[in-house]
Order: structure tokens, then C-alpha cells, then sequence
């Protein structure tokens, strides 16, 4: 499996104003995604994932060190809008991400920008919407909706442009539990057809369901692995402020009482079934 996503001392330093000292947002980055692989990353506000999310798309530019994405260097000016094809980003907030006043004129915008035949933006679209499962609200205003289904609608927008890759960056923050269950169903679904993820997020059961978790602190990586290395080393993960899955805290807890509790069981359904099956 090749990489779609190649970070090579990657560095990013904020300018608040010329009269103060930068702050180094990243620290020298070493990092590859695999096409078609599932990445969450995680960390508390401040620890550099967010921005190192909007590094990933070209939407921020490395102060030292490169960032390949589809063998496309992101500071590379001529192949901006091959990387931002290559990579979309679907954001926290999707009022930030929605620009027209119908549900398909907004989701046609970005095919449009890529000088797709309206033919082809016709069966993008339609594709698209029925992909997140909106398809019977492509004539309606966009304010109209819930935050759930604004979310959804940015989404389809972004899979519309065909990208390779989607990036997450705290999609479901803003929502209900439903809200955060119908979102995290359509990243698997899309993750299941082929595309690349990377989700960016504070919920440690959304981060369990990737192939690859990444944590974050002050700017570097803290541990790299499978949810289940990762999840595994809990003091670790709660040295830096961040919670385990509560299977995971379950599973430590039982294991305390006897109880032999797989390793490989970090998530609620998972446990569950488990313990309806113990003897």
C-alpha cells in the first residue's frame, strides 16, 4: 500500500505580529498515510492537530519541511488545487463550509470550480447527496437544516470533488450524540469504499473505530499505533489530559477481578457482545 500523504520534518510556526516571537504551532513532523488507510488523530486544544490537519490540505503552508499529498508538495503554488482535489477537508463547523442558498448548488460549487462538464456535476451531485443520505433535501435551503444535516451536506460537497482523501477536522464536535452517530457512519462508509481518512477528533470512541490512532502533544507525536497499542498504554494516554475508550476502562476494571478480558476489545458494541457470551 503506497503513501498518499508523505510529512518530512514538517514545521509551523504562528506570526501573531512582527513584534513578537513565533509560535512553533508543529515540531518536526515525520509522518505517512497509507492509501485507502482510517487515521484519527487526537490531542488536547493546543497540542498542534487541527493545525496540522489544515497543513495536510494547503489550506496552511509548512514554515520548514514538506508535506507530499498525492506526490504533490503543498507549497508548490502551480499544484494547489491538485492537492486541495487530492485532499479534501470537511470542518468543525459547517456554516464555515456552506456558500450557496440550495442544498445541490452547494454541492455542485466545488466540481463547478474544477471546470467539470455540468453533465458530470449532475450525476456528482445526485451521487453525492445519496451518498449521505440527503438526497431528498437537494432543493432546500441550507439554514433550514439541522447541524447534523449541514454537516452531511458539506460532506457531500467535498465527495463530489472526487478527492482521494478527506480530512476530518473535528466533524462532529458540534453535534447531539444522533447527530455524532449518522456523521461517524458516513466516514466509515466512505472509508469503506475506498477513500482515505483522516479524522481529527476529541472522542476516543471514534478515534477506536480507525485502523491507526495518532496522539498529539505540544506539537509532536506523542504515540503512534493501532487503537489497540495505543489504547493499551493508558497511563500514557492520560498523562497528556486525554481519556481511553471506556470499554478500554471497563476492560482494565474486570480484568482487576479475574475477569480475562481480550486485548483487542476497545469499543462499546464489541464489549458488550463479549460479556453477553462470558461463562
Amino acid at each position: 500500500m503506497d503513501s498518499i500523504i508523505r510529512i518530512e520534518n514538517l514545521i509551523f510556526e504562528y506570526q501573531r505580529d512582527e513584534t513578537e516571537k513565533p509560535v512553533r504551532a508543529l515540531k518536526d513532523i515525520n509522518l505517512e498515510i497509507k492509501r485507502g488507510s482510517f487515521t484519527a488523530v487526537l490531542g488536547k486544544n493546543g497540542s498542534g492537530k487541527s493545525t496540522l490537519a489544515k497543513n495536510l490540505n494547503g489550506l496552511l503552508l509548512p514554515t520548514g519541511g514538506t508535506i507530499y499529498v498525492n506526490g504533490y508538495d503543498t507549497k508548490d503554488e502551480e499544484h494547489i488545487w491538485d492537492v486541495r482535489q487530492s485532499a479534501g477537508m470537511v470542518f468543525q463547523n459547517p456554516d464555515n463550509q456552506l456558500v450557496s442558498a440550495i442544498v445541490e448548488d452547494d454541492v455542485a460549487f466545488g466540481p463547478e470550480n474544477l471546470g467539470i462538464e455540468p453533465a458530470e456535476i449532475r450525476r456528482r451531485v445526485d451521487k453525492a447527496l445519496n451518498d449521505v443520505n440527503m438526497g431528498a433535501f437537494k432543493g432546500k435551503a441550507p439554514h433550514l437544516l439541522s447541524g447534523g444535516q449541514k454537516q452531511r451536506i458539506a460532506i457531500a460537497g467535498v465527495v463530489a470533488m472526487k478527492p482521494s482523501c478527506i480530512i476530518f477536522d473535528e466533524p462532529t464536535a458540534m453535534l447531539d450524540p444522533k447527530g455524532r452517530n449518522e456523521i461517524m457512519k458516513i466516514i466509515q462508509e466512505l472509508h469503506a469504499e475506498g477513500i482515505t481518512v483522516v479524522l481529527i477528533t476529541h472522542f476516543m470512541e471514534e478515534a477506536a473505530c480507525a485502523d491507526r490512532v495518532i496522539i498529539m502533544h505540544n506539537g509532536e507525536v506523542f504515540l503512534d499505533g493501532t487503537p489497540e497499542e495505543v489504547f493499551s498504554q493508558g497511563e500514557k494516554v492520560r498523562s497528556v489530559n486525554l481519556d481511553v475508550p471506556l470499554a478500554v476502562e471497563l476492560a482494565a476494571k474486570l480484568r482487576e477481578e479475574g475477569i480475562d478480558i481480550p486485548a483487542n476489545i476497545i469499543g462499546t458494541e464489541e464489549m458488550v457482545e463479549y460479556l453477553c457470551q462470558y461463562k
